[in-house]
């Protein structure tokens, strides 16, 4: 069962989905799930559901509070770089109110627009202890003012998993290419999964057209395995 925080931010009511492991007793680890372009929908529930039945707290903050009237792609594109990093900042505080969330364990994770604000989130955050990013579109678009997320990877400092579909366009192999070298060159440990027959949002089951069953159950089995060794819940 996922329930519901409020916390304000800007001045603004933000709305957190918060998802316990069953049996839930003592400080968990917490994994800060930035959602796509579709908000905390049936998919992005379903991650926090699936990360709840491995033991992991798992909380989705609505990133469009600020904007709830406006229509999908006008809220999307009112998004600043600035507020989603004081956004994860908040959902972070109202969720260790809420429930005991162990020291040093906090991850990341986040698809399409929410790769992107999951390494925008961790090049922000130093407690931070891994980052999982899917098909992280527009690295190297600032929203609002200020760098673009690909020029703040210098304040990376947790290791990075990333996967990618070689048909995707955002981001396109080459878009893949410059941030695994981006990534070594900072000397970041990190691991990028690249998947054949797969496009952008290969992971996402509401969309049929673009699922592809075969490499998102590799994708999360990797995933969870990452964040085992990374978090130990």
């Amino acid at each position: 069962m996922i329930e519901q925080l409020t916390c304000t931010v800007d001045g603004s009511a933000m709305t957190i989905h918060l998802a316990r492991p069953k049996g839930f007793a003592g400080p968990r680890p917490l994994v800060l799930v930035m959602h796509h372009k579709a908000a905390v929908d049936e998919f992005t529930q379903d991650r926090l559901t699936r990360l709840a039945e491995v033991g992991y707290l798992a909380a989705a903050p609505e990133l469009y509070h600020r904007t709830p009237d406006l229509p999908l792609d006008a809220k999307m594109s009112s998004l600043r770089d600035d507020q989603i990093v004081a956004d994860s900042v908040a959902t972070l505080a109202a969720v260790k109110t809420a429930a005991p969330v162990r020291d040093g364990a906090l991850a990341v994770l986040g698809h399409c627009m929410g790769g992107r604000m999951a390494l925008l989130a961790a090049s922000a955050h130093p407690q931070f202890a891994a980052c999982v990013a899917y098909y992280p579109g527009n690295m190297f678009k600032s929203w609002g003012e200020g760098p673009t997320p690909f020029e703040k990877l210098g304040g990376l400092n947790c290791p990075t998993i990333a996967f990618f579909g070689n048909d995707d366009q955002n981001p396109a192999p080459a878009d893949a290419d410059k941030l695994d070298d981006a990534l070594t060159g900072l000397g970041i440990r990190h691991a990028f999964h690249r998947y054949d027959g797969a496009a952008h949002a290969f992971q996402n089951f509401t969309e049929p057209s673009r699922h592809r069953e075969a490499q998102a159950l590799d994708a999360w089995g990797k995933t969870l395995a990452f964040l085992a060794v990374e978090l130990k819940p």
